[in-house]
């Protein structure tokens, strides 16, 4: 009688170990259980810790919770302005309520999956290439806006979009290479430009100084051939500047028409100044004088029959003629 009871109870006890070890469930710090009895919903979802459930009736499913990373594979589109490109993403989610995530969808991965890549290609659509390249902030909030709307009805929301590439054509990366190129090239022009503005400037300031002082033009120039001189050449440039000889023009005159001591005579200085002369191809030759007609005067008798011939009319201003006697 004893045995058997010690039996019944080592059997009782084995079925109490199986039973528990089939109803024990342990939810992990991270995860959230959905328990399903005869296929419905029981209560809300089971906290992590030790739980149990009753065997062959309820269906513990356990949810993450975590943030999953899910990568959208390249969707190809046409932009606004008709360029064709590749774009790629990545999305970022989390499930918020592990019973919707259960019960709404069959599939919350694949869903939000699905729903990532058609959104990319709507925004594709909807955006310009250059919005693609400079402006990904404003497209990563619209489109994590048009992913988040129907992932809330599946317990599921969107903490994240980036799009991580956009592959172009080659002939577009061409045109894009030759505009930023050009737009380089204009800058560059630009400031040359405005340094020469600013150059001019400072010489023109310089010139002003130096008109004042024409020795400081000449020390000027004196610089210059020392600067020239220190490198090993052997050939050496100096340039004779118009301004010097106007000063030692000047500086000559000064000292020709200084006054002498008393009694002496003042020598009178001409400067002769020769204008300028065209240049040889606008220059005509001039054709040469006609020559004077020479007359020669003889004397006749006179019609009165006095021998004195009258006086001839006057000629006019014309060249010296030989006398009349060395005519004859």
């Amino acid at each position: 009688m004893v045995q058997e009871l010690v039996t019944a109870g080592v059997a009782v006890g084995c079925a109490g170990v199986v039973y528990f070890m089939a109803a024990a469930r342990v939810i992990k710090q991270y995860e959230r259980g959905v328990v399903l009895r005869l296929g419905r919903l029981t209560s809300a979802a089971r906290e992590p810790g030790f739980t149990m459930i009753i065997p062959g009736i309820d269906r513990l499913r356990k949810v993450n919770m975590q943030i999953v990373t899910l990568p959208v594979p390249a969707q190809e589109g046409i932009t606004r302005d008709n360029v064709t490109v590749r774009v790629d993403a990545v999305v970022y989610f989390k499930v918020v309520d592990a019973a919707d995530a259960i019960i709404r969808v069959e599939d919350y991965r694949f869903a939000v999956s699905q729903m990532a890549q058609t959104s990319l290609r709507s925004i594709i659509g909807k955006s310009e290439l250059d919005d693609l390249l400079s402006n990904r902030e404003k497209l990563n909030q619209g489109l994590e806006l048009m992913m988040d709307s129907p992932a809330i009805g599946w317990g599921v929301t969107v903490d994240r979009v980036e799009i991580k590439d956009v592959s172009l054509p080659e002939t577009m990366k061409r045109s894009m290479a030759r505009q930023a190129e050009a737009t380089r090239d204009r800058r560059a022009r630009v400031i040359n430009a405005d340094a020469e503005l600013q150059a001019s400037k400072k010489l023109a300031e310089a010139a002003a100084a130096m008109s004042g002082q024409p020795a400081a033009l000449q020390l000027r120039l004196l610089q210059t051939v020392v600067a020239v001189a220190a490198e090993k050449n052997s050939t050496l440039v100096l340039p004779f500047p118009v301004e010097l000889l106007r000063f030692l023009e000047r500086s000559g005159t000064q000292a020709a028409v200084q006054p002498g001591p008393a009694g002496a005579e003042t020598p009178q200085v001409t400067v002769v100044t020769e204008e300028p002369r065209p240049p040889a191809a606008a220059q005509v030759p001039e054709e040469p004088a006609p020559e004077r007609p020479r007359i020669t005067e003889e004397r006749t008798p006179a019609g009165d029959g006095t021998g004195i011939a009258p006086e001839p009319a006057p000629t006019p201003d014309l060249e010296p003629l030989p006398d009349v006697e060395e005519l004859r």
